[in-house]
């Protein structure tokens, strides 16, 4: 399975990023810790808190997104979104 993570800002895509996780659905995934990790290095992120929401909506939908108000750290732009695929 693959995560995809763009970090969007006015309605347009700033940096996006591909991540492979070794597992076939988001189902298979205990912890989103780890994929999360890598994903945000690569973007040169701080990790967001992960809640149960963004977990339910990966298993069912495939899709997500994080907001401001989701990171500890300011960040300079309005939303992340991963999607699996």
């Amino acid at each position: 399975m693959k995560i995809w993570g763009r970090i969007r800002k006015n309605n347009r895509t700033v940096k996006d990023v591909t991540v492979t996780v070794h597992v076939k659905s988001a189902y298979e995934v205990e912890d989103w810790g780890e994929p999360m990790a890598r994903l945000c290095h690569d973007l040169n992120l701080s990790r967001p808190v992960i809640l149960t929401k963004h977990e339910r909506e990966l298993e069912q939908f495939s899709h997500t997104a994080f907001y401001p108000g989701d990171f500890l750290e300011r960040v300079d732009f309005d939303r992340l979104e991963i999607e699996l695929f």
